[in-house]
């Protein structure tokens, strides 16, 4: 495979990946009650949580692979 289709590939699971942890994170907020701006607020803290936690891993496995 080469290895810019293994790199979008990689790049769109984790985009979403984020998104529905997002989304799921917005509809058990609004579940437990919360208004629409808190569940809104708590579903963009998980999106940017997993993209953050996606590029932390990225950057440990390139310092290892190199």
């Amino acid at each position: 495979m080469n290895r810019l289709a293994s790199v979008l590939l990689a790049v769109a699971v984790v985009v979403l990946t984020a998104v529905i942890s997002a989304a799921t994170a917005g509809k058990l907020a609004r579940l437990a009650g919360a208004s629409y701006p808190n569940a809104l607020l708590g579903a963009a803290a998980a999106f940017v949580t997993v993209l953050t936690l996606a590029a932390a891993i990225a950057t440990a496995l390139s310092e290892l692979l190199t």
